[in-house]
């Protein structure tokens, strides 16, 4: 038996690939220095791994522009709050939609009640999808962005970024597209979709470490500067520099998780090789080969899931069905009993790791009726979940539906 079954991936991906965990370990102690600030040889290599990481990362999300707006920051909450004070000014129109994380529901709370931003939140069916033409009939003359997250936190269900990306091109809204849920896990295709401001976290699909993220902006967008300091360059300027990444980025760089975010797109790029990509693939298209893959595996585990909690007496299961657009993560609850409780059980009489909540996202449990619960269970499996991880989680829902 294990110690642990952990299906809380839609948290952080857990394990990450072993050559993620050796390169941090490698570089940090080979290469641990200020980047971007001495001229020395160490800096200089320590640079052009995070230049290295920007071009692997743009290819990786279908961006063919410039490099250097493909930027770092703390996680992708830190690079939402950037993008949004960076664009926003009083008497704009801001569209979200009900399915979103705290890190968009939050700032647009915020922007609507002390900056005079008008905020239109669009709704979403009972499986979770928004509709392409509601975001098209809720964009004005004056709405300066959209933003969606690409797939929920609570229930999985994978929104149609293309269709919506088509509506907001025919307007001159910006297209900000929330990738925490899918990066790592699905294709994504920033320019043909196109995406504006692309946000990701490292800590969950790329398999990089905690404490890293950023966003990728597009040519056509130019960012206030969300905070000013220093960088490294042009000491001499007392104001923040106008070109990227230094526009976006201030302070010393975090090292190490860039370096994570380095490693696993190489692990991704090499697993992609092992699963249809030529030998002399670009790094997109053996990525690409290796999303293929991992989506594959992970919509294999959900079903069995899905299929098998089904059958169980007292479980709900919410979002998608099986066939439906969706990512690994699901949501359920078992009769009437609170999630927060049903989650200490299966941790502490069945080792299995989920995550029982409200999961930052409230109104997506208001859409759901689970509020009165307490949220729901998440269970999210991810590409290293196996068939001992799911027969225990099936057991041990069985097991608590019964009891």
């Amino acid at each position: 038996m294990k110690e642990h079954y952990y299906f809380d991936n839609a948290a952080t991906t857990l394990p990450k690939p072993e050559p993620v965990y050796q390169f941090i370990d490698k570089f940090y102690r080979s290469h641990g220095v200020n980047p971007g600030r001495s001229g020395h040889q160490l800096a200089v290599e320590a640079e052009a791994m995070i230049v290295q990481t920007r071009r692997m990362l743009g290819e990786f999300f279908g961006y063919a522009g410039d490099p250097a707006r493909v930027t770092f920051s703390q996680n992708a909450t830190d690079s939402m709050n950037a993008a949004l004070a960076g664009i926003l000014n009083p008497g704009d129109h801001l569209v979200i939609t009900r399915m979103e994380h705290n890190c968009v529901l939050r700032p647009a709370n915020h922007f609507e009640r002390d900056h005079g931003i008008e905020v239109t939140r669009v709704a979403a069916d009972s499986q979770g999808y928004v509709n392409p033409e509601d975001i098209q009939k809720s964009i004005r003359p004056n709405t300066r962005a959209v933003v969606i997250n690409h797939a929920s936190n609570v229930t999985g269900s994978l929104q149609d970024a293309a269709a919506i990306g088509k509506h907001v091109r025919d307007s001159d809204a910006l297209f900000i597209l929330d990738t925490c849920q899918t990066a790592g896990v699905v294709p994504i295709l920033m320019d043909d979709w196109g995406v504006d401001i692309l946000v990701y976290t490292g800590h969950k699909g790329l398999f990089g470490p905690m404490g890293i993220g950023g966003m990728i902006v597009g040519e056509n967008v130019d960012i206030k500067a969300p905070r000013v300091g220093g960088t490294g360059v042009n000491s001499i300027s007392p104001f923040q520099p106008d070109e990227y990444p230094y526009r976006l980025e201030t302070g010393t760089h975090c090292l190490p998780g860039i370096a994570g975010l380095h490693a696993g797109q190489k692990w991704f790029a090499e697993l992609g090789k092992k699963h249809g990509a030529p030998e002399d693939a670009t790094h997109g298209q053996a990525c690409g080969a290796a999303l293929a893959h991992i989506h594959e595996v992970e919509s294999a585990a959900t079903e069995q899931l899905v299929s098998a909690f089904e059958k169980i007496d007292g479980v709900k299961i919410y979002g998608p069905s099986i066939g439906q657009p969706r990512v690994a993560t699901l949501s359920i609850n078992i009769r009437e009993m609170p999630a927060d409780q049903v989650g200490a059980m299966l941790d502490a009489d069945h080792a299995v790791c989920v995550r029982p909540g409200l999961h930052c996202a409230p109104d997506v449990h208001e859409l759901l009726g689970t509020v009165a619960q307490n949220g729901t269970v998440r269970f999210a499996a991810g590409y290293f979940t196996d068939e001992e991880d799911i027969k225990q989680a099936i057991d041990a829902v069985k097991d608590l539906a019964e009891a």
